[in-house]
C-alpha cells in the first residue's frame, strides 16, 4: 500500500521559513514526477512546485525565488524549503506522486498528472 505522509507544517511569522517533508513507502518514487500542491482558505487546490524525475524543478510564478522543491532518494523523500513567507503562503499543503515512471513533465500543474496523495500539512503564515 503506497502512503505519502507530509510533516513539517506549523505557524510562523511572515518572512520566516519553514521546510516541510514528505515520506513515501509502498514503493519508490525515484524515477517518478513529485508535487506539492496547497489549498488556502475558502480556495480550490491550486500548483505549488514539482520535480522530475530528470531533477527539473517547476514552480508557479507566486513562490519562484522563495521555496525550492528537492529529493533524497535514498530516504523516498521529498522536500519543500519554503523562505520568505508570505500570509497568502497559508494553506494545507498536499504532497502527490505520479505513479508513472518517467513521465513527461507537460503536465506537472496538473491534479490528474498524480496517482497518490497526502493527507496534508497545514502552514499558516501571520503577519
Amino acid at each position: 500500500q503506497v502512503q505519502l505522509v507530509e510533516s513539517g507544517g506549523g505557524l510562523v511569522q511572515a518572512g520566516g521559513s519553514l521546510r516541510l517533508s514528505c515520506a513515501a513507502s509502498g514503493r519508490t518514487f525515484s524515477s517518478h514526477i513529485m508535487g506539492w500542491f496547497r489549498q488556502p482558505p475558502g480556495k480550490e487546490r491550486e500548483f505549488v512546485a514539482a520535480l522530475s524525475w530528470s531533477g527539473r524543478t517547476y514552480y508557479t510564478d507566486s513562490v519562484k525565488g522563495r521555496f525550492t522543491i528537492s529529493r533524497d532518494s535514498g530516504k523516498n523523500t521529498v522536500y519543500l524549503q519554503m523562505d520568505s513567507l508570505k500570509p497568502e503562503d497559508t494553506a494545507v499543503y498536499y504532497c502527490a506522486a505520479d505513479g508513472t515512471s518517467y513521465n513527461t513533465g507537460y503536465y506537472v500543474r496538473d491534479e490528474t498528472t498524480y496517482d497518490y496523495w497526502g493527507q496534508g500539512t497545514q502552514v499558516t503564515v501571520s503577519s
